[in-house]
């Protein structure tokens, strides 16, 4: 599983962060948003329930999954 991030659009609110830990991460950007970022590039399918949760709950919807 791959998952993208579309940075034009994440804000660094975290809701990734708070469904899939050991996937995402928020880093700060000096002069813009905090925005996500993958700890893991391809995570396992053990953690498609999460990674699922996460991009249905991000405010922004700026995760998808690419299969």
């Amino acid at each position: 599983m791959r998952i993208q991030i579309d940075l034009q659009l994440c804000q660094g609110h975290g809701v990734c962060v708070e469904e899939a830990p050991e996937v995402f991460r928020v880093v700060s950007a000096p002069g813009r948003y905090d925005h996500a970022e993958l700890i893991v590039a391809e995570p396992d399918e053990s953690l498609r329930k999460q990674v699922e949760a996460a991009v249905k709950f991000c405010p922004n919807r700026s995760l998808k999954i690419v299969d």
